[in-house]
């Protein structure tokens, strides 16, 4: 028989914000940034009262769609424990549809508070994993859940029954390294962005990302010099530039100056990592072009806090 929640029960959660693939680590590779969900929910007598502030706040649902409700109820019930109602209430900075892990962070918000309310039973690889699944990919979930940089993969079962497996490792980031982020006024769908990728890839291209990919994760932790070289793709952003022709110009831009700049996720956010300010020159291009320039750190775990 679940064990029942007390009436009263809290926990809140601050999530950060993530950017994946940081380039050639499609699915791979994830950076958590210093732009924060904050989710606070409490064990009531019945039913489901849930408010929404700031970012999705009149357009995300207010019922059990809302994804962190979702993954809140699938971690408690994973966990063996019940709840007589809650009340869920989300102060959302992080923007929606971005590239900037919205949705991946709703997840961890309601499988980190639920470890919360259950008394923080589970580690950082079961919500890793929990999270994880509501992506189909880990990376920026375990972004997320773990904070710095992330190597994180998928083992995916041959007998077609058994839950794939999702798993990560942190990546210490170089205390130097900063994000700057490029947001578009527009929103870009993740599902449609991945319908343009092509089923197959040429030996070539896989080779050379390979080899980025590797050259990122020595950037990322001790050669920062090498970030331009280590944010090369040929696997996904070239194709993803007929429908994201703002973010492929301002990526393109950037690069052509020198900046390791990137497709951030599914986009339309086009990310700079660099050691230096990005020049107030090009922060004012970019403000004045409509997008949105936020200056951003490297940013550590999911904070989970109970009472």
């Amino acid at each position: 028989m679940a064990l029942e929640l007390p009436v009263g029960t809290t926990a809140t959660v601050k999530v950060p914000a993530s950017s994946a693939n940081l380039g050639p680590g499609f699915d791979t590779l994830g950076l958590a940034l210093s732009l924060y969900d904050t989710v606070e929910v409490t064990v009531i007598d019945s039913g489901l009262d849930v408010e929404v502030h700031g970012e999705g706040e009149g357009s995300l649902p207010l019922d059990a769609r809302h994804l962190v409700v979702r993954a809140l109820n699938a971690t408690l019930q994973e966990i063996g424990v019940t709840a007589p109602g809650l009340k869920v209430v989300c102060h959302n900075n992080i923007p929606q549809s971005r590239g900037l892990g919205s949705s991946a962070a709703a997840a961890v918000a309601g499988v980190a508070a639920a470890n919360g309310l259950a008394g923080l039973p589970l580690n950082d690889e079961q919500m890793v994993q929990l999270s994880s699944a509501f992506e189909g990919h880990p990376d920026n979930a375990a972004a997320s859940v773990l904070g710095n940089a992330v190597v994180s993969w998928t083992d995916i079962p041959v007998d077609g029954e058994t839950r794939p497996q999702y798993k990560a490792v942190t990546v210490p980031v170089h205390p130097t390294i900063k994000a700057t982020a490029l947001i578009p006024d527009f929103k870009a769908s993740t599902e449609a962005v991945r319908r343009v990728l092509p089923s197959d890839v040429t030996h070539l291209d896989a080779r050379f990302n390979v080899s980025r990919c590797a050259v990122m994760t020595v950037a990322l932790q001790h050669h920062p010099e090498l970030l331009w070289e280590g944010t090369r793709d040929r696997l996904h952003q070239p194709y993803r530039a007929d429908v994201l022709p703002v973010t492929a110009e301002w990526v393109n831009r950037l690069r052509n100056r020198g900046f390791a700049a990137y497709l951030s996720g599914a986009g339309p956010t086009a990310m700079v990592l660099s050691t230096e300010k990005l020049p107030d020159t090009i922060a004012k291009e970019a403000s004045e072009a409509g997008l949105r320039v936020l200056e951003l750190e490297v940013a550590g775990a999911v904070e989970i806090t109970t009472s």
